[in-house]
């Protein structure tokens, strides 16, 4: 491969790779592209991917708080509309392949009796965002969906039925995505990235592992979780910090009873996303998935007090029966987290040619149609279809959706309701007070040794009190080079309006 040419390399074989590449080949059918990635995507987010279709059941409390969370909340909505026709075009691609379990359309949400805080609070969101947007949905009553069957203590006291939201099968959304390739001329290349070849303010290439190079005049970086190695290539505060989100699936398969029949799901609580169940086939195979645990290094996977808790409250919380299903795979990924949460798509000016497309965070495969498109016109050189998409370019200081003092209070709500979650009782003369105080000590004592104090996201600053030594050695770093490169940027309000 070395010395080896074409038109546009695309670091990466997850979702966000696989569709770039299949977009460019539908626009520019005599593109040269190379697709670069290990065949086995070990630690990838999309091979990990319980892959639902659900825009308004990711809806929290900020999704319509600033403009940031409305534009990247416009891309879901659009990815939700894109779905049933990208689905087509892929099968088509792939010699008129048909997905062998296709786009199953449903979501229910529901809601425990055992709640906590965020948890509530963001199941008012979803309600709030479906009323904004005139979205269809059904008030229904919980005991009432098919397969449900909690334990006594965490019967839901309310649910909600989201016809057009759903699920699809990741794992075979990637196999499909890489004949339609193979039909469409694309190289996909067994490999991986080390590095950007750059030389006098533009990308020429990548080198790879081993050592080869691959020339050429435009490189899409959509390595997920390991975009930070390209990043740091780059100007340092150019762009945002990379971390890795790690993720726990688990597919089981139903012993002599059946599942459910649709997605269903609790809001997203406690800086992760909800607690989901997404059935697979009407064989009783079924995945289920809900941990979120954020690094600035690679994890080397979940611990077993996670693995220990996901199962768990999927037993109590959907189906007791589940304890009798067989696990066939555990499933973990990283997802690509960046440092404010936002994704990075587009072009990078201080090195021209490349583009990133990448961050994506627990939007990656529902987003994955919208976002294709739009770095097709950007490679292309095309007018953009969406402003949105202005908030996301890759070289940007971090985005503050609030304020530290506000990002302290949500640290707080958080870390109390995971507290909830993983069963605190308090005895009646200890205070819920007293453990907020707790919290509140930790996250100031993170914030008064970062370089440039900016509002986290709540899981995000629990990373970096984790591991704090290690943390603070890549922060703070990255923040100095941000005030350095972009001087002062200033926080958003605390509240907008969706309007």
């Amino acid at each position: 491969m070395d010395g080896g040419m074409c038109d546009v390399v695309v670091v990466g074989n997850g979702i966000i790779g696989l569709s770039t590449a299949f977009e460019l080949s539908q626009r520019a059918a005599d593109l040269r592209i190379s697709v670069i990635g290990p065949p086995a995507r070990e630690g990838a987010a999309s091979v990990a991917a319980g892959a639902m279709l659900n825009c308004f059941g990711e809806a929290t409390v900020s999704t319509l708080g600033d403009p940031a969370s409305i534009a990247k909340f416009a891309v879901t909505r659009a990815a939700l509309d894109a779905w049933p026709a990208w689905l087509d075009k892929l099968c088509d691609a792939a010699d008129g392949a048909r997905a062998r379990r296709s786009m199953r359309q449903g979501t229910f949400i529901v809601l425990g009796a055992g709640a906590a805080e965020s948890t509530i609070s963001n199941s008012h969101a979803i309600r709030s965002a479906l009323a904004t947007y005139d979205e269809p949905f059904e008030e229904v009553v919980p005991a009432e969906i098919k397969g449900m069957a909690p334990e006594v203590n965490s019967r839901p006291v309310r649910a909600l039925h989201l016809p057009r939201e759903g699920s699809i099968d990741a794992r075979e959304v990637l196999a499909l995505l890489e004949r339609a390739l193979t039909t469409r001329g694309v190289d996909v290349i067994p490999g991986t990235v080390e590095q950007l070849v750059i030389s006098d303010g533009r990308v020429h290439g990548v080198r790879l592992a081993g050592g080869e190079t691959m020339s050429a005049p435009t490189v899409v970086v959509a390595a997920g979780s390991l975009t930070q190695r390209f990043i740091e290539q780059l100007p340092p505060g150019a762009v945002p910090l990379m971390l890795h989100g790690t993720g726990l699936g688990v597919l089981t398969q139903r012993h002599g009873v059946p599942g459910f029949g649709q997605v269903v799901r609790t809001p997203n609580q406690s800086g992760a996303c909800g607690l989901h169940l997404v059935p697979l086939d009407d064989l009783g195979h079924e995945y289920i998935g809900g941990t979120n645990l954020p690094s600035f290094l690679p994890s080397a996977g979940p611990s077993i007090g996670v693995s220990f808790n996901l199962l768990r409250r999927a037993c109590e919380d959907f189906d007791h029966r589940l304890g009798y299903s067989r696990i066939h795979r555990w499933l973990v990924g990283r997802r690509p987290v960046t440092l404010d949460g936002f994704p990075l798509l587009g072009a990078a000016p201080s090195c021209r040619g490349l583009v990133f497309a990448t961050g994506t965070y627990r939007d990656g495969f529902h987003s994955s149609p919208v976002i294709a498109a739009h770095l097709a016109d950007v490679v292309l050189e095309r007018a953009v279809a969406h402003p949105y998409f202005d908030h996301f370019v890759p070289e940007r200081p971090p985005i503050e959706r609030t304020s530290v003092a506000a990002a302290i209070d949500e640290f707080i709500v958080h870390e109390n309701d995971d507290a909830v979650m993983l069963g605190i009782r308090l005895p009646y003369c200890v205070a819920p007070e007293s453990i907020s105080g707790h919290y509140r000590r930790t996250a100031e004592d993170v914030y008064s040794r970062m370089a440039e104090p900016i509002a986290l996201l709540p899981e995000i600053l629990n990373a970096v009190n984790n591991e704090p030594s290690e943390c603070l050695r890549l922060l703070n770093p990255y923040l100095r080079a941000v005030r350095e490169r972009y001087g002062a940027w200033v926080a958003p309000r605390a509240l907008w309006c969706a309007g």
